[in-house]
């Protein structure tokens, strides 16, 4: 039989994320997958973030029908069976007789045949099941969170720590729904393409000046291919806008260049220079950051080749990314609990030196989007023990101010802070979990 297209675009995918570690984002929108139609590309997108989202309950669901070990099976039968697997227990539409039949050829193409009769048994075996019902709401701790939002335990546990109950279900729910797509527009008539070329968009949320995808192919439109208009999520937007003005910015770890963006668009004047260590993002960012005030260079953060001083720094530092697990679920199954002393120790290394660059009376802004203290809190403390010359400042004055300006939509300014900084949560907040610090130096 013939393979659908998404069927066998999502297989693939799903294969050289485990392989390779490759980022499921960028794999759907590589131009292997430019050719599959809008449809094919929505069902390929839905197939594999759902994979990606549910992969631990789909294992156990597997593994209650399997006589073999999944810690034993070939990588391609494993990934032809979490396919099926998430077709038959969540996806209605999808006869399973096609969701089975079609991962079992899929099976057959990876040179896999002789699995192929296991293969089918065990979906044959799924299908005959009733639907069950997720109930991530009724968890009463960790352990029964982690197994119904198909979080790894250890994550849950530390959210439960941090914050509560309540609040890890909210974060974990918001996991996994498909997210809003935010934008961020550039040009004035930006939004009135979009509409010319049927994206109907609506206001951000959190900033006004965001939008929100209501319906519509948003990366067909002639204005983001352009640059016009670019995906950012409003958290993301938000931590831009709290750095504020400057007459010299210096963006230290640019890469993928939103905020980077945002601050070129509200200091149009300003000098930018934003550093990236990679040289293949460095590059990309130079066709996505056209602003004629930003000067892209690639250099490691924590010795960069010069000596100037600015009066603002933006420090977005690598992190585990705990807060955007909606839109990247391959990072919870990659994570080690090690990650996070290995991370905090750069975090630390790329704060002080960002340090050294803010002019007297200058600002800077630490930020992640990690929900982790050791990549917030602790790397602040740290960091500021190291170097007495910087005060924290309260993150409310800056939300207020742009409340003020009609920038900030959100009502609810307390929500948004944990003692003097910046903190989203998701599910809390309409948006990726988000930390800032603002530090003025003395």
């Amino acid at each position: 039989m013939s393979l659908s297209p998404a069927r066998a675009a999502a297989y693939d995918i799903l294969v050289r994320i485990e392989r390779e570690e490759s980022y499921a984002d960028e794999l759907l929108h590589s131009s292997q997958n430019a050719k599959l139609s809008s449809a094919d590309h929505g069902l390929a997108t839905e197939l594999v973030m759902g994979v990606l989202r549910w992969r631990s309950l789909l294992d156990a669901r597997i593994a209650a029908h399997s006589s073999q070990n999944l810690g034993k099976l070939d990588l391609e039968v494993l990934t032809a069976l979490r396919l099926a697997a998430y077709q038959l227990i969540f996806l209605d539409r999808v006869p399973g007789h096609a969701a089975v039949n079609e991962s079992v050829e899929l099976v057959k193409r990876a040179r896999k045949s002789s699995a192929a009769p296991f293969a089918n048994a065990v979906l044959r075996k799924l299908a005959g099941e009733p639907r069950q019902r997720i109930e991530i709401a009724h968890a009463k701790d960790a352990a029964e969170l982690s197994q119904a939002a198909a979080h790894p335990r250890w994550i849950v546990e530390r959210w439960v720590r941090a914050f509560d109950i309540a609040q890890a279900r909210k974060i974990c729910e918001y996991d996994q729904r498909i997210p809003e797509i935010s934008l961020r527009l550039y040009g004035a008539g930006a939004e009135e393409e979009l509409k010319r070329e049927g994206v109907e968009v609506a206001a951000g949320i959190l900033i006004a000046s965001a939008r929100r995808v209501v319906s519509g192919q948003v990366t067909q439109a002639t204005v983001f291919r352009g640059g016009q208009v670019a995906i950012q999520d409003e958290a993301s937007q938000l931590v831009a806008l709290l750095a504020g003005h400057g007459s010299r910015i210096l963006d230290c770890c640019a890469a993928p260049g939103g905020k980077t963006r945002v601050l070129a668009q509200r200091n149009p004047y300003a000098t930018i220079i934003a550093a990236e260590l990679h040289p293949r993002r460095a590059r990309l960012m130079r066709t996505l950051v056209p602003e004629p005030n930003v000067r892209i260079i690639t250099a490691d953060a924590r010795a960069l080749p010069f000596s100037a001083s600015f009066d603002l720094v933006l420090a977005d530092v690598p992190c585990t990314g705990t807060g955007t697990l909606a839109h990247n679920p391959e990072i919870r199954w990659r994570l080690k609990p090690d990650d996070l002393g290995d991370l905090q120790t750069r975090q630390i290394a790329i704060l002080q030196s960002a340090m050294q660059y803010v002019a007297p009376g200058g600002r800077l802004v630490y930020s992640t989007c990690s929900l982790e203290p050791e990549e917030n809190e602790e790397v602040l403390a740290q960091a500021m023990k190291a170097n007495p010359a910087f005060r924290v400042v309260d993150c409310r004055q800056q939300l207020e101010k742009l409340q003020a300006e009609g920038e900030l939509a959100w009502a609810d300014v307390e929500s948004l802070t944990s003692e003097p900084y910046l903190r989203t949560i998701p599910g809390v907040h309409p948006c990726d979990g988000f930390f800032a610090s603002i530090l003025e130096r003395c």
